[in-house]
């Protein structure tokens, strides 16, 4: 029941297929194997800006919690968020990447712009880290490093909000930083957890835009449903939570294919009553014609 598996049938012949693993948090644990968090922590990292009492505005709750497309809205409340501090762009250890946005890409290119660091899909999270280590008179330069009192506190809080009492893998993200890894049961109690946080919830929920942006899955789902929060991460990942009802589910796809975990989220979304999100799950020809449908299991 909780494997899933998402087959592309074209005339009747299953051409492609991607399997993976599914826990919902209102069904008994079923696996123990830890997976990374990636991007899927940001939210529970940011709980950290409440607990140092660090005021921000929804927008900047919801920048600092997601993974944002680069785009001038993001750029904007980034840059909001650095000048309000009087911390210096140049801090920014989170590294240069093209903004997400096809067309934020498209826009700098015809203007002759390169990306910096803020254009970093994960500098809100970084920016956020900054901020910490302002109040606190921590080190600015080294907040990255595994050993900063940052980067401890960080690991200290979602192992607290997670229920981890034992040592899983440790590995550094794609942006730097420190990454914990745990069973996907443990992430679905850390956004339990973070339902305690109203302002970051609030913030996700009321900016999804802000959260992610131009084609991201869990942007599209957030404005397209009620109640529900929802996180992307690589290597496959995805937590959705329901903040009425309490409950959610996290899905990792083995291969990482994020087309398959697109299909399963959207999936399990409507079968769960969660919403009623329309896609096209059909495989068509380049002239349109429907020669087979994608089918998520589970």
């Amino acid at each position: 029941m909780p494997a899933i598996r998402i087959e592309y049938i074209r005339d009747g012949l299953v051409e492609e297929f991607h399997e993976g693993l599914f826990e919902r948090f209102s069904s008994p644990r079923q696996y123990t194997y830890p997976y990374y968090l990636r991007s899927c922590a940001k939210p529970l990292q940011a709980a950290l800006l409440i607990d140092y009492g660090i005021d921000l505005t929804s927008e900047e709750f919801a920048l600092c919690s997601g993974s944002h497309a680069g785009e001038d809205c993001h750029i904007k409340v980034a840059r909001g968020i650095l000048k309000k501090f009087n911390i210096d762009e140049k801090f920014l250890k989170c590294g240069i990447h093209a903004p997400l946005s096809r067309s934020m890409q498209d826009k700098m290119l015809l203007k002759g712009e390169k990306p910096s660091a803020i254009h970093n899909n994960c500098s809100g999270k970084h920016i956020g880290f900054l901020i910490i280590c302002k109040v606190n008179n921590w080190d600015l330069d080294t907040y990255y490093l595994p050993e900063h009192p940052l980067q401890i506190a960080v690991r200290d809080k979602i192992n607290s909000m997670c229920n981890i009492s034992e040592t899983y893998p440790l590995t550094t993200d794609g942006c730097g930083v420190s990454i914990l890894s745990m069973p996907l049961y443990n992430m679905l109690i850390g956004y339990n957890n973070l339902l305690k946080y109203d302002k970051i919830i609030n913030a996700i929920l009321n900016y999804p835009y802000i959260f992610g942006g131009e084609n991201r899955l869990d942007t599209e789902i957030i404005e397209k449903t009620d109640n529900l929060i929802v996180k992307v991460g690589a290597g496959g990942l995805c937590i959705v939570f329901n903040v009425k009802e309490q409950d959610g589910f996290a899905i990792k796809i083995n291969d990482c294919s994020m087309d398959a975990r697109r299909f399963a989220v959207l999936d399990l979304i409507n079968k769960f009553g969660w919403g009623n999100i329309k896609f096209d799950n059909t495989i068509k020809t380049i002239q349109g014609q429907i020669v087979g449908k994608i089918h998520v299991k589970f």
